[in-house]
């Protein structure tokens, strides 16, 4: 019994001995891989001096989702920055071919497993059908997921989770966050 471990410890050694990196002698740099990659971050205080904070939102450009910073005198609550959402970009932000892709009226509410949120679709839907459905669900968990206190976004039918397209089309329960819309973030 002991030839046969220490065999098989032989063995094992040689084969472990083989997969590792080698070390080299001088650094070498190493090229970052091609982006681009979307920064999501949560809203954070202005610059010194300025005693606004930043409310991030994800509208629409192209297809593609695109986040815009608007100043604020106070944090918006959680609710708050879901009603400036669903109202869609200022006059300013058009003239910058900004859109939303949502329809309908969804609520939001904190979701029982701790910091992530539920969002309550209306039997039509966030997109209604629509081609864009991804980017329409993209525009919320971007801009709910970028919150501090918010880890993830689910998406509920009477109460119910429910499967939501993802950036790449393929249909998830949740938790989303940010990360699942990459493919259509600008």
């Amino acid at each position: 019994m002991t030839r046969r471990f220490a065999a098989t410890l032989a063995v094992a050694a040689l084969l472990l001995g083989g997969c590792g990196i080698t070390t080299e002698k001088v650094p070498r740099e190493i090229e970052a891989p091609r982006g681009p990659f979307p920064v999501f971050t949560p809203a954070t205080a202005a610059p010194p001096g300025d005693n606004h904070v930043a409310e991030r939102l994800c509208f629409v450009r192209d297809g593609r989702l695109v986040a815009v910073t608007r100043r604020l005198s106070t944090a918006p609550t959680l609710a708050e920055q879901f009603a400036h959402l669903l109202a869609g970009p200022t006059n300013a932000e058009r003239d910058q071919t900004l859109t939303t892709a949502l329809t309908g009226t969804p609520t939001v509410s904190p979701a029982p497993s701790g910091t992530a949120v539920a969002v309550e679709v209306p039997a039509a839907g966030i997109g209604a059908g629509r081609s864009d459905e991804a980017v329409a669900y993209g525009q919320v968990v971007c801009t709910l997921a970028g919150r501090s206190d918010v880890s993830g976004v689910v998406f509920t039918r009477e109460g119910q989770i429910r499967g939501v397209p993802r950036g790449d089309g393929s249909l998830s329960e949740g938790p989303l966050s940010a990360v699942d819309y990459a493919d259509i973030m600008s």
